[in-house]
């Protein structure tokens, strides 16, 4: 930090923390992002980053760690927080421009640092995301190769801190979709919508094929682990540890607010977009977490692919396969939104000053910001190649509950500092939803480990020197009010 920044701190630079700016779509209708999106594109947008890795893989995962067959509760107590910060989010997309989501949200209501760390947290959550769906694509890669009698080498699917060498298959599967991005949106739009619907034609599958093979008796103990407990080295146990894991599953509706300044009507489009997405996958959610623990005992569902894995025990082997295979196309559109969103999150940053302006350069042939998306990638291919799931996916669920808590607070802000702002879409029984949203999303922050919270202040520190270093200085809002 230099000594030019800490002198800007008192005074004018005080104010500059502080100090709001309202985005509004008419604001953007130049942006040079291509507006081609409709309110069903934004839907399946939604869809196709929700039903991913928390069904196909964390699912899985917590109830054998964590919640057992109760991990159909720990899906209810997640979804109801979702419910809570959807409601918030349709109000603030309705009502305010531009693709940063929570960040152009954050700055409308709280002022420039808070938004600035919340567009760093979110960077985190979405890098981290799209590295986490990666590695659980690249286990159902593996399972259908397996199924079909190839093999690749264990050092080249799995990281060095579970024995490997490097997860290609998850480092790949970042650059395949980094080549899509650059050509346009509408194209990653239209592939978006066909790997939906194989995506939830494979969910159908699993449900009918794994529908007569249930054992109630796979329910009992419904609730081995409690409610919740901490362990003596911060690991957490029971149904409200396995909702803050699980929470993984629903992030992905408010990527549809990264779409802002590529849909034709976002007013309108936007709410229906968030909360028609979140809907629809939450009946899914419940209905996959009771079948999987159904049918195969809660202790065997500690695998990358648990829902093929449990075709598998059954003796299903097409459903498997097949199961696998659709698992591959949908895992796709997981990634190639979050990514999508990620980009957009850093375009609006670097337009504001926040981040370096190369991170806002459109290119006049695809319309898209192809240096960001370049840059995002090989990051992203890393953190995949590198990492393990279950860390990626504990940071992902902080960040994501935190940007959550703070739009639900801002809703409650805006409606007091700005309230004849135009809402065309309104949070309903206001105060009560926002407030529950918070209290909700803060409750599943205790419940994460303690070494997910120290990651998380970590990444924080990092961002607020890079703020006061770099943001501050560069800030467009604030050299608008110099130049007034």
């Amino acid at each position: 930090m230099t000594l030019n920044s800490v002198n800007r701190i008192s005074g004018a630079g005080m104010k500059q923390l502080f100090r709001t700016r309202t985005h509004r779509h008419e604001d953007y209708a130049d942006s040079g992002l291509k507006r081609c999106l409709s309110a069903f594109d934004l839907t399946l947008l939604g869809i196709g980053a929700i039903i991913g890795t928390g069904i196909f893989v964390l699912t899985g995962v917590a109830a054998a760690t964590q919640a057992g067959p109760a991990v159909i509760l720990s899906f209810v107590f997640a979804g109801l927080a979702c419910a809570f910060a959807a409601l918030s989010y349709a109000e603030l997309a309705g009502s305010l421009g531009g693709c940063g989501s929570a960040y152009g949200y954050c700055y409308s209501a709280f002022g420039e640092f808070i938004a600035f760390l919340i567009g760093w947290v979110l960077v985190l959550e979405y890098g981290m995301s799209v590295a986490a769906v990666a590695n659980g694509w690249s286990g159902y890669f593996g399972n259908a190769l397996r199924a079909v009698g190839l093999d690749l080498p264990h050092a080249l699917t799995t990281q060095p801190a579970n024995g490997g060498l490097v997860n290609l298959p998850a480092m790949l599967v970042v650059f395949l979709l980094m080549g899509l991005l650059i050509v346009g949106v509408k194209e990653s739009a239209r592939l978006n919508a066909v790997m939906v619907a194989i995506k939830i034609l494979t969910i159908g599958v699993f449900l009918i094929a794994a529908f007569g093979d249930i054992d109630p008796g796979n329910w009992s103990p419904f609730m081995p682990f409690g409610w919740f407990e901490r362990g003596p080295e911060g690991h957490t146990t029971g149904v409200l540890a396995g909702a803050s894991m699980v929470f993984f599953a629903y992030i992905g509706f408010d990527a549809v607010t990264t779409a802002a300044e590529e849909a034709k009507d976002p007013q309108r489009d936007l709410p229906l977009g968030i909360v028609g997405s979140l809907a629809f996958c939450t009946i899914f959610y419940i209905a996959v977490a009771a079948v999987l623990t159904g049918v195969v005992s809660y202790k065997e569902l500690n695998v990358a692919s648990p829902v093929a894995h449990a075709l598998e025990l059954l003796g299903h082997r097409w459903a498997s396969g097949l199961v696998a295979a659709g698992v591959i196309a949908g895992l796709l559109t997981v990634m190639l939104v979050l990514y999508y969103g990620l980009t957009r999150i850093m375009f609006a940053m670097s337009r504001d000053g926040m981040l370096p302006g190369f991170f806002s350069r459109v290119s006049p042939t695809t319309q898209t910001p192809v240096t960001t998306i370049v840059i995002v990638g090989v990051i992203c291919a890393l953190f995949a190649g590198f990492i393990p799931l279950g860390k990626l996916a504990e940071l992902v669920n902080i960040g994501t509950l935190f940007s959550f808590l703070m739009v639900c607070g801002g809703v409650l802000v805006l409606r007091h500092t700005q309230p004849d702002l135009d809402r065309p879409f309104r949070t309903p029984w206001h105060p009560l939803i926002p407030v529950l949203g918070m209290l909700s999303c803060g409750a599943l922050m205790v419940f994460l480990p303690v070494d997910t919270w120290l990651r998380f202040f970590a990444w924080l520190a990092i961002g607020v020197v890079f703020y006061f270093a770099y943001s501050m200085r560069h800030s467009a809002l604030a050299a608008s009010h110099d130049a007034a």
